[in-house]
């Protein structure tokens, strides 16, 4: 099957690197119009240039903005209609993977957290939804990870957000769906990211970055990490044609590493 956008507009949160890079690339491939956004701008011109190449039939705009606050959710958004236009597709992607032991987590990172990655989702949902329902076609992923279903021992805060986001994700599809705004929320599992870069950085192994993904990534049932472009594919999926009759799920892309289904 050919899964094509058809010019639909996206913005994509998080999208200078990883798995948020992967999922602009794949919607610019298929037809689509993407605006990234992020905090750097040095990330975000290469991402925009990387984009461009693999697509360059499609409009690309690259947005800096701390979507953490609600001014700059609003910046994301306003940023996005006027390079783009109308906003057919919202994709929540930006986070961290903050935790640590549940006595040593302060009130400053459990509110940065949820801003983050609650409060952002729901502040570009809210800004996104009138025009969506209007037009009747709207498409909104929230990227989770598996810890949203089962919470491992300190894995708050991420996973308490997480969690508070697929709670979101069903209450946004049961409201969403007679308008054609179909929600879904991908869980994150083991995937090759930025983030995983940063943790093999931070591990100061003699091992190369390839070595140390592969060891980790053998005790998983696949034998293997996931790779970002893996991940595309199905938030790219869930936005085309071919997903118009998938709202209010919680889809694993981990595997089969998540003892929940």
């Amino acid at each position: 099957m050919q899964i094509s956008l058809g010019g639909r507009n996206a913005i994509i949160t998080g999208g200078s690197k990883g798995l948020g890079l992967a999922i602009a690339k794949a919607f610019a491939e298929a037809g689509g119009n993407v605006a990234i956004v992020a905090r750097d701008k040095d990330s975000l011109g290469k991402a925009e240039a990387e984009i461009k190449a693999a697509a360059p039939g499609a409009k690309v705009v690259a947005i800096s903005a701390n979507i953490a606050t609600e001014e700059g959710c609003k910046a994301a958004h306003d940023g996005a209609v006027a390079a783009l236009g109308q906003v057919d597709i919202l994709v929540n992607n930006a986070g961290t993977s903050q935790r640590g032991p549940f006595l040593e987590i302060s009130d400053e990172l459990w509110q940065h957290d949820l801003d983050l990655k609650l409060f952002a989702a729901i502040r570009l949902g809210r800004l996104v939804w009138p025009g969506m329902a209007e037009r009747k076609w709207g498409r909104i992923i929230n990227v989770l990870n598996t810890g949203a279903k089962a919470p491992p021992a300190e894995g708050a805060p991420t996973a308490v957000s997480r969690a508070a986001g697929m709670a979101l994700t069903k209450i946004q599809a049961n409201e969403g769906a007679k308008h054609n705004i179909l929600v879904n929320a991908l869980l994150v599992g083991l995937i090759d990211s930025d983030q995983h870069r940063r943790r093999h950085a931070a591990s100061k192994t003699n091992e190369s970055y390839e070595e140390w993904l592969a060891k980790l990534g053998a005790s998983l049932p696949m034998g293997r990490y996931g790779k970002a472009e893996e991940f595309a594919a199905t938030a790219l999926f869930l936005c085309s044609e071919g997903g118009s009759y998938i709202a209010g799920t919680a889809i694993n892309v981990d595997g089969g590493r998540s003892p929940v289904v």
